[in-house]
């Protein structure tokens, strides 16, 4: 299967419109790593997702406390087959020297056991005591050191992105993606400038949550005896009045992958990638959700069903 790829904003970097997302690959906080799943299912998922053509995972050095970034290093090693990786670096009010960026990447190269990773992201815009200034700057110099493919950043509203575009311009390196929450349920980046000003900049957005943690699959339905548990089971979004207020989303997308012969959450995730400069982050801990993910990909919504889903889902731009 000959996979389309997305090139990363103005990078040389092409990747499959569909990553996989790694935050549960050790992290047992909020994903009870190591009770319902441990590192061999992680390592089917891996190598289910390179079989499919996913080949582009994004990880960050707070996930699992390092624990994703060394499980996605040994499975690169112990494959044939080439990953590209993007990860993350957490501006932290005790990281406010260009050194402690530079330090931060080395630690994450050494988990990942690779000389450069694809692309490294700001993983959010606080800036406690390093300016934007300080932090850009330092990311342009790993750029020209080799040891960062493209830079990118995560969570930045259209100003911030705006001001580390024009930082890293003026060293010659293009802002290549900002990370940002998105879905049919989560499109306040349409209303709030961001896909715009990505869109004018030439960055490529990168869609976390992009079945608004599972709302969007259809498993969780109003009138249903199965109840969500864990963090679900506390978020009033996966109450019966929570659920209730996004059944006609869903029924949409249930309908359109029944003619499709597709599951709720492919319609989905293909509804994101039809956007255009968009690459949608699933997470996935099996290869059984690897190949379901990939079910999202080598086939294209009509502009009707497009058209149908964006009005469906208006209550949710703002």
């Amino acid at each position: 299967m000959i996979m389309e790829t997305i090139t990363l904003g103005q990078s040389s970097i092409a990747v499959p419109p569909l990553c996989i997302g790694t935050w549960a690959w050790g992290d047992k906080l909020f994903w009870s790593y190591g009770s319902d799943y441990d590192e061999k299912q992680l390592k089917e998922a891996f190598n289910a997702a390179l079989e499919a053509g996913t080949t582009f995972f994004d990880t960050a050095e707070i996930y699992g406390l390092g624990l994703s970034e060394e499980l996605l290093g040994q499975f690169m090693k112990q494959s044939d087959r080439s990953a590209i990786i993007a990860t993350k670096f957490g501006p932290l009010p005790w990281r406010f020297t260009a050194q402690s960026v530079s330090d931060a990447l080395t630690d994450s190269l050494k988990r990942l056991q690779v000389e450069q990773v694809a692309l490294y992201q700001v993983h959010w815009p606080f800036s406690f005591l390093m300016s934007q200034e300080t932090l850009m700057n330092a990311l342009a110099d790993e750029v020209q050191r080799g040891r960062i493919g493209a830079v990118g950043v995560s969570n930045y509203s259209a100003q911030q992105m705006q001001e580390a575009h024009q930082i890293l311009a003026r060293r010659g390196v293009p802002l290549a993606v900002n990370q940002v929450r998105y879905s049919l349920l989560t499109r306040q980046i349409e209303s709030s400038g961001i896909t715009a000003t990505a869109k004018q900049l030439g960055v490529t957005l990168l869609a976390y949550s992009p079945l608004a943690q599972g709302r969007l699959t259809g498993k969780y339905r109003p009138d249903s005896s199965e109840k969500p548990t864990g963090a679900r089971s506390l978020d009033p979004q996966f109450s019966k009045a929570g659920l209730e207020k996004i059944e006609p989303v869903v029924a949409l997308l249930r309908q359109i992958g029944e003619k499709r012969d597709r599951t709720p959450a492919q319609v989905a995730l293909n509804w994101l990638i039809s956007q255009g400069n968009v690459v949608a982050i699933s997470g996935a801990k099996t290869a059984q959700q690897v190949q379901q993910n990939a079910g999202s990909l080598g086939w294209k919504l009509t502009n009707d069903e497009i058209a149908e889903l964006e009005q469906i889902s208006r209550p949710w731009l703002h």
